[in-house]
């Protein structure tokens, strides 16, 4: 019996990453790498490192932190942050448990513990991979296990705020060029790399 012969199976989908440069008052402090895994079924895994270090006379912030999050049918099913600084280890936590989600957020400064019944479905790292939809209100920020407020500004512009901090990202042609994270003592801008070659 003739079976045909199959073609060559195409190469393996391969995971889309983002690099970006940090920068305070000009200096480069850091690099931050956002991620998103090939789906596997109904799965999408997305993570963001970030790795800062500043040494500004009185100003020394040593900053490493690791998100993951996982996406079922497009909707969160768990969310890990692991934070390493010179303040000391923390994490942050949200899994979903089947009709809510348990939060418990242990940060430098901000303890927090919340039951979520809405599913989310759009986080703070889906931003670094296309510009929100419209009408797209806001992002659940997992350090925080809480929520961003999201409003346009000008085209290719959006406004994350939060507690009285405003952070602001800036698209082009649907891809996130820059990030402005306002600080009251210095801005951190997170600025795209270029493709390594």
């Amino acid at each position: 019996m003739f079976v045909p012969a199959l073609p060559p199976p195409g190469p393996p989908p391969v995971a889309e990453v983002r690099r970006y440069a940090i920068e305070v008052a000009g200096l480069r402090v850091g690099t931050m790498t956002a991620t998103r895994q090939p789906p596997v079924g109904p799965e999408v895994t997305y993570s963001l490192v970030s790795d800062v270090r500043v040494n500004f006379l009185f100003y020394h912030v040593i900053i490493y932190y690791h998100v993951v999050n996982r996406f079922r049918n497009g909707q969160l099913v768990l969310s890990t942050v692991e934070a390493r600084t010179n303040q000391g280890n923390f994490s942050t936590r949200t899994e979903w448990k089947g009709d809510h989600y348990d939060i418990v957020a242990h940060q430098y400064k901000h303890d927090y513990q919340a039951t979520e019944t809405q599913t989310i479905r759009y986080a703070v790292t889906n931003l670094f991979f296309a510009e929100p939809p419209a009408g797209q209100a806001r992002a659940f920020a997992e350090y925080f296990g809480d929520y961003f407020t999201l409003r346009p500004g000008r085209p290719g512009r959006w406004l994350a705020t939060r507690d009285g901090r405003e952070d602001e990202y800036q698209y082009t042609n649907g891809q996130l060029v820059t990030l402005i994270k306002k600080n009251p003592l210095k801005n951190f801008i997170i600025r795209l790399l270029p493709p390594e070659s």
